[in-house]
């Protein structure tokens, strides 16, 4: 099993806490300073958990200079106050720079449906075609 130091795990209230703002300010129809602060503690968070030199060779690997540059760029330019275009920008580039992670990510919530709870909903909702 991985273990995680504790300044990891700070690491990782760091990153929820900038997904919490960032996911506020949206619902705060865009507040900027939200948003601003959020992707701040984001990716402190996330240098925080994986370490600077490879938070670093992560973001600037040539094959995903194009991702970090529209995400990068959409926080600067939601730190000059222009928010539903930097949010539009910070989108295209989490989803470029992110994609090879996606399988791993929808594999995962598939397991879910093995959760006691979970699955009976699962099926239920299969069965019905409705939430409801």
């Amino acid at each position: 099993m991985i273990t995680i130091t504790e300044f990891q795990k700070i690491g990782v209230g760091i990153t929820g806490f900038g997904i919490f703002f960032v996911l506020f300010g949206i619902l705060l129809y865009f507040d900027s300073v939200l948003l601003a602060f959020g992707n701040i503690l984001f990716l402190a968070g996330l240098a925080i958990i994986i370490g600077l030199r490879r938070t670093f060779t992560f973001f600037f690997q040539r094959p995903k200079l194009k991702g970090t540059s529209f995400f990068l760029g959409g926080i600067l330019v939601v730190l000059f106050r222009w928010p539903v275009i930097g949010m539009i920008l910070e989108t295209y580039g989490f989803v470029t720079l992110f994609k090879s992670f996606f399988p791993t990510v929808f594999g995962f919530l598939g397991t879910i449906s093995n959760i006691p709870g979970l699955s009976k909903f699962f099926q239920h909702y299969a069965e019905n075609g409705s939430a409801v």
